[in-house]
């Protein structure tokens, strides 16, 4: 049960986050590269379209080719997962929880302290949850980042709740 974490307060639903079935989750973000490369908010339907025109027009240009390293890609990403930092965001767990139209701070409880910050600022949060293929079991489950990556180097730790007010 410490792996568990409570999303909870002024909002429609309580989430229960569980850090250790994320390394699952397609929407993990490698945190080794996140905070490094420019981070542009694309809209999702013009970024399909861009990838379905490249291959439609790859599979005219040459014909539908299968590529000989599925394999060896495969692998690759089992690896990744495996040996990789991973970090997932946080906006999508408070769109679910939906809060309330008067709520205007994240409370982040930890082990020793609890920290507020405005609830416009928490939709960019990034919660890592692997550090090098091994879960945060000694400071974690969760280190919480700001979204801009200042506090990349010193994230903050021991996590237990997330209170929306």
């Amino acid at each position: 049960m410490e792996n568990i974490i409570i999303l909870s307060g002024k909002a429609k639903y309580t989430i229960t986050l569980d850090p250790t079935v994320w390394i699952f989750d397609d929407r993990r973000i490698d945190l080794t590269t996140y905070f490094s490369e420019t981070n542009e908010r694309t809209n999702e339907l013009e970024e399909y379209t861009k990838s379905v025109s490249k291959h439609w027009d790859r599979e005219i240009m040459e014909g539908a080719v299968y590529p000989p390293t599925l394999k060896t890609e495969k692998k690759y990403e089992k690896e990744k997962v495996l040996t990789g930092s991973f970090g997932i965001q946080f906006q999508p767990f408070l769109k679910n929880a939906e809060p309330d139209e008067n709520a205007t701070t994240l409370i982040i409880r930890t082990a020793t302290l609890e920290q507020e910050i405005p609830l416009e600022i928490a939709k960019d949060l990034i919660l890592g949850f692997s550090d090098k293929g091994k879960p945060l079991s000694e400071d974690g489950p969760v280190h919480v980042y700001f979204g801009d990556g200042s506090n990349k180097q010193e994230p903050i730790k021991y996590v237990r709740e997330f209170i929306i007010k």
